[in-house]
């Protein structure tokens, strides 16, 4: 069996940000299947290979074992607050607005923290294929390798989130190895204070991570209500806004949390896109060298429930993700944001989260 190691392009990590439908022209044959692909060596964005539901992509490549006859050799987890549609539809509002695979062999695995809704479909679809829903919006995805070790840290700190595991396989010793796994898949989550963890993880190739979980118990938003005072480092976050109760920009505290309401891509094609095209989830300081990528948004029902995000200080990550923040909402009446020249304008959308 090919390693997973070797199955993630031979980079540290990879980031892929499909890019929302109306950023193409209307007749392209991938419209709405477009990405831009970002690693640590590839000097910034640059364009995705073919369409994103390509087996052969980024995504596409890294989740094959999940579809071949081989998937005895390995263990994984796949949640979804929005699973694939099943014949039944489960009630996931207790657990965490959180997307992710983790994937496993006996010599690594890698943790993909998404935000694409009905995504991956199952091992039993046969195939790797994105979801039409999917098409239409900006979504973000970031693929990280660990060894084996960091995975017992990943299993408690999604013990906090209280993800909707719609799909797995984690028997034999990988069960063994793995006893906080296993309680994820059982349903298990924290019970007791504290509501919150922050663990540091090391990539295979030594990079580190720092890993940001809430319970719904945390009872605030993860952004304003403990990301940035946590990195000590103002924030500027991209989210969907186009869910009920949506949180305004912050700036009551030391460190200031701004709504992103446009991104641009650097060059003269860009794509250019307002927020309310855009279900992905990242943040990035304005002045620093953080940039995370997670699966949370900022409304009032989310500081309920749990979720969490994924950073690092890789500078090529921030010098990626900093430049794509084109306008903020400021916070009202505070002179020290600059106020962008176009107003954000509520839309009528599709019940995403």
């Amino acid at each position: 069996m090919v390693s997973l190691g070797a199955l993630l392009l031979g980079s540290l990590l990879f980031v892929v940000y499909k890019l929302p439908a109306q950023s193409g022209l209307e007749d392209e044959p991938w419209r709405g299947l477009r990405y831009r692909y970002l690693d640590a060596s590839s000097g910034g964005w640059r364009e995705g290979a073919g369409p994103i539901n390509s087996s052969k992509g980024a995504v596409g490549r890294s989740l094959q074992p999940l579809y071949q006859g081989n998937a005895s050799q390995i263990a994984f987890l796949l949640y979804n607050d929005q699973p694939p549609k099943p014949a039944w539809t489960p009630d996931v509002s207790s657990h965490g607005h959180a997307k992710g695979i983790l994937l496993l062999d006996q010599e690594g695995g890698f943790w993909l923290v998404h935000s694409v809704p009905r995504f991956p479909p199952p091992p039993s679809s046969g195939a790797y294929t994105w979801p039409h829903n999917a098409q239409t919006y900006g979504q973000t995805l970031i693929c990280v390798s660990f060894p084996l070790t960091e995975f017992t840290k990943i299993g408690r700190q999604l013990a906090y989130i209280f993800p909707f595991v719609y799909n797995y396989k984690l028997d034999d010793i990988f069960a063994q190895k793995f006893p906080d796994l296993v309680d994820v898949v059982k349903g298990q989550h924290i019970r007791q204070e504290p509501w919150n963890s922050s663990v540091m993880l090391t990539s295979q190739a030594g990079t580190t991570f720092q890993s940001f979980a809430k319970a719904g118990k945390f009872g605030d938003d993860l952004y304003s209500g403990w990301l940035a005072e946590a990195l000590g480092m103002d924030l500027q976050v991209q989210f969907w806004p186009n869910s009920p109760g949506t949180l305004p920009s912050n700036c009551s505290g030391p460190w200031q949390v701004l709504n992103v309401n446009q991104t641009s891509f650097p060059g003269p094609a860009g794509p250019t896109f307002r927020a309310s095209e855009d279900h992905s989830k990242w943040c990035v300081a304005p002045r620093g060298s953080w940039a995370c990528v997670g699966d949370m948004n900022r409304n009032h029902g989310e500081e309920r429930r749990g979720g969490g995000t994924l950073c690092t200080q890789l500078l090529a990550l921030w010098k990626a993700f900093q430049p794509l923040v084109k306008a903020i909402d400021p916070c009202e009446g505070d002179p020290r944001v600059r106020k962008s020249g176009e107003q954000r304008t509520k839309t009528q959308e599709p019940v995403w989260t």
